[in-house]
Formats: structure tokens, C-alpha cells, sequence
């Protein structure tokens, strides 16, 4: 992409090219003196956080046989103290190297960002190989830091998708890469941005990716921004994925907004953060304290809102890495309030999907969890199901028989695969005309998505 090092070959990614020079306009319009950037190249050290600390940053593309590409841009020491300080309150480390001249992960957008006219300070960061959770933690603490310097701040995460998507690619060709790159591409396109956090671990290895955990840091760093996502391009005429997208974007402040959000806007996203903690961490309580003291925790002697309604759910435990530890959940409530539901079926998770093994005391600190509470069930016909939309229960026609598919899953695209895979589930034949509910489902995860 950079024109001394591509030649002639910048012809075919001219579209990227493009991308990065509308990226760059938004990013001046949003007066963002400082640009946080996030790479996978720089030295990485497997257990912190890296940081460039040199006064003054310099890269260039010597090394692609084109010296006279080069970058240049004053360190914001301030912002990389903020983000250390945050860090440092959350466990993790940012380590600081000297005399290195800035990677090729770096140097790229970095180079676009000054071409087209940005001129500002800049962190420049490398992630590590700690777990995806706590790549999406650290996010988070670049979020705070950014917050409190009061100054704007745009957030650049820099990577490749897949290396591996022609015979003729880098890393050589895999006929099913391309699956990894549709799934970012389409998460980021209906702007569900949280879904990259849930793809599939070996797909994302089968892939050869670059980028996947500085997209986990963008995802940590929005977390708490609303959504405005969009693809600005997506091409891979070399065999390796080149996206350009925008996940989330602050509007300017005109007094009507707190951090870029209305009011209304932003009561409504600190509701659902306060509601998120309520119910992850009451499901955490309820199976660290069975799972090490063998007894089953009373409800909260103060409810919450969101526990004292009655309501069905599922919790769902996953490791750090994402695999799923167990799932169980119900169709209707059983108990009186949430709080009681969510309780029952917590431990249950832990201890008895006939899928695993009971969980054990070791793993406890590397377990995550996820709450759906489940609306009431209507019936539905088979045309108004829509599985990114809503869950299914499928019951056979003496209603001795019923089965559950939650929606939003990955790999279940249609009403009709949803069916199949709920009634696959609940032992029914297929033939026999089914009796279908639809429902939908409010989510609560501790990786953003489910």
C-alpha cells in the first residue's frame, strides 16, 4: 500500500489506498491530537503490554528496500503514563522500550494518517500473548486514560486478516481463511463489533491472522461508545485480508452531550453496564461458592431491579480462550425472581451440562460468564422466526417434546437451520409438523458478546 515500497503493484489496492485517506479525514475531524496505535509487529513481550518511549518516534521502510519512506512524530509521554497508571490498577504491565525504530505495523497507518495531512502526537503500542479477556481489559484501560486526559484521542488498531486466502499468499493457502475475514467484515458491517471477540479460535489460527488482538484492545476501548461501524473497504488482491472500518466514533461536544453521547443515551448505557456486573458477578458467586464450599448462595438480600423480575435465562460459562465450560439455562421461569433463576441455573452450568466435566477449584479464576435473560415466548410462524433476532423453541405435537436455540449463534443463518438444530436437540424426528415460539434475548456477557 505504501506507494515507494508497492510500485506498480498499488494499482491493485488503490481501494485501501482510498480508505486510509477518508480514515484520515475523519480522524482530523474529530481533532484528535493525540493517535493511539496498537501493532502486532513491535517487540513483543509475552507477559505485558509494550510501549515505544523514545522523545521522539521514527520509522521507515528501509528494511522494504525503500529508505526514503518515513515517519516522524513526537511521543505524548502524558497519554502513555495515563494508560500505564490504568493498567497498572488492573494487573497488567506496559513495558517501555528504548531505541527502536517504529515496525512496518505501525509505520503503515501511521504513514497514511501524516500523508493525508494529520499532524499530532502519538503512543505507539505493541498487545501481548496474554489471554483475549484481558486484551479487551486493556482496552478499556486506554478508554479511562483517554477520558481523564480531557483532550480527544483517536484509537487505531492496526493488523492484517488473513495471510492465507490464494495459493500464492505469504503464508500459504487455506481453502476455508476466507471464513475468518467474512466474520469480521460482517460483524463490523451490521455493527455488532463484539461478535470478533466470539469467533472460533481455530479458525482464527487456521486463518494466519495478524490483527485479531489489536481488534480485541478497539473492542475494549468501545466498549462503553456507541456503536457508529463501518467498512470503508475491504480487499485482498495479494492473498492477505486489507480492511479499513470504523467501529465507533464520538460526536463533537455541543453541551447536550456527556462523552459524545446524549444524556438519555448515556443513563441507558451506564444502566446496562451496572446491569451487566450485577448479573455476571452474581453468576461468578454463585459457582465459585459451590464449586469451593459446596452450598448454594442465597439471593442478594437487596435486589436490583433487573433480579427482582421473573423471567427465564441461560448462563453460559466460557474459559479464557473462549471455549465453552457449559451452558444450561431455562425455558420458563422456575423460580420467583431472576435473581433465584439465575442462581439455579449457574451452578448448574458449572456442574451439570452433560457436555463437560463438573468445573474445578483451578479453574475458577480463568472462567467468564455470559447471562441471556429470556423474554416470554409467542408463537410464531416459521416465516416471522429470523435467527439473529430471535431464539426458537420447537415442541412436538403432544407438547411432550421441546427444544431451545438461542439466537445470534454463529453458524446458524436461517430459520430453517434453527429449527433443524432445536429439534435435532430436543430428540424430535423430523417429518411431524412442529408447534414453534419465538422469544428474544437481552445479553449480558464478560467478553461483550455471546
Amino acid at each position: 500500500m505504501v506507494p515507494e515500497v508497492g510500485h506498480e503493484a498499488i494499482a491493485e489496492v488503490r481501494s485501501s489506498i482510498d480508505a486510509m485517506r477518508e480514515f484520515t479525514e475523519r480522524i482530523i475531524e474529530s481533532r484528535a491530537e493525540t493517535v493511539v496505535l496498537v501493532s502486532p509487529h513491535a517487540p513483543l513481550d509475552a507477559r505485558a503490554f509494550v510501549a515505544y518511549e523514545d522523545t521522539q518516534l521514527y520509522g521507515d521502510f528501509a528494511n522494504f528496500r525503500a529508505p526514503q519512506a518515513r515517519v516522524e512524530a513526537p511521543l505524548d509521554e502524558e497519554m502513555l503514563n495515563a494508560i500505564s497508571q490504568e493498567a497498572a490498577r488492573d494487573g497488567f504491565e506496559v513495558v517501555g522500550i528504548h531505541g527502536y525504530d517504529l515496525d512496518h505495523g505501525t509505520a503503515v497507518p501511521l504513514y497514511f494518517l501524516q500523508r493525508n495531512g494529520w499532524r499530532g502526537r502519538v503512543v505507539a503500542l505493541g498487545y501481548s500473548f496474554l489471554s483475549n479477556e484481558d486484551h479487551l481489559r486493556f482496552g478499556s484501560c486506554i478508554s479511562r486514560a483517554a477520558n481523564a486526559s480531557r483532550r480527544r484521542v483517536a484509537f487505531v488498531a492496526s493488523g492484517d486478516l488473513s495471510h492465507r486466502l490464494k495459493p500464492e499468499a505469504p503464508a500459504g493457502y487455506n481453502p476455508n481463511a476466507h471464513l475468518f475475514d467474512e466474520e469480521v467484515v460482517e460483524a463490523i458491517r451490521i455493527c455488532e463489533p463484539e461478535r470478533i471477540a466470539e469467533i472460533d479460535q481455530d479458525l482464527r489460527k487456521m486463518a494466519g491472522e495478524c490483527g485479531y488482538r489489536s481488534m480485541l484492545i478497539a473492542l475494549g476501548v468501545t466498549q462503553n461508545l456507541p456503536h457508529t461501524c463501518e467498512v470503508l473497504n475491504y480487499e485482498a488482491p495479494f492473498g492477505v485480508g486489507y480492511l479499513v472500518a470504523q467501529i465507533a466514533r464520538e460526536e463533537m461536544s455541543n453541551g447536550s452531550k456527556i462523552d459524545g453521547r446524549s444524556k438519555v443515551e448515556a443513563g441507558e448505557t451506564n444502566a446496562k453496564q451496572r446491569d451487566l456486573k450485577t448479573l455476571t458477578s452474581l453468576a461468578r458467586s454463585a459457582v465459585e461458592t459451590f464449586i469451593l464450599e459446596k452450598r448454594v448462595i442465597e439471593k442478594p438480600s437487596s435486589l436490583e431491579p433487573i433480579l427482582q423480575q421473573r423471567a427465564a435465562c441461560f448462563v453460559s460459562i466460557k474459559t479464557d480462550e473462549g471455549d465453552l465450560r457449559g451452558c444450561i439455562g431455562t425455558i420458563e421461569p422456575a423460580k420467583e425472581t431472576l435473581a433465584e433463576e439465575l442462581i439455579a441455573n449457574a451452578v448448574s452450568s458449572a456442574t451439570r451440562d452433560p457436555r463437560f466435566h463438573p468445573v474445578e477449584a483451578s479453574e475458577l479464576p480463568h472462567l467468564r460468564y455470559s447471562v441471556d435473560v429470556l423474554s416470554e415466548p409467542e408463537p410464531a410462524t416459521f416465516e416471522e422466526l429470523n435467527p439473529k433476532i430471535y431464539g426458537v423453541i420447537v415442541e412436538d405435537e403432544q407438547g411432550l417434546r421441546r427444544g431451545l436455540l438461542l439466537p445470534d449463534l454463529q453458524g446458524v443463518e436461517t430459520a430453517r437451520k434453527q429449527v433443524e438444530i432445536a429439534a435435532r436437540k430436543a430428540g424430535i424426528a423430523p417429518g411431524p409438523p412442529l408447534k414453534l415460539f419465538r422469544f428474544r434475548v437481552e445479553r449480558f456477557s464478560e467478553l461483550g458478546a455471546d
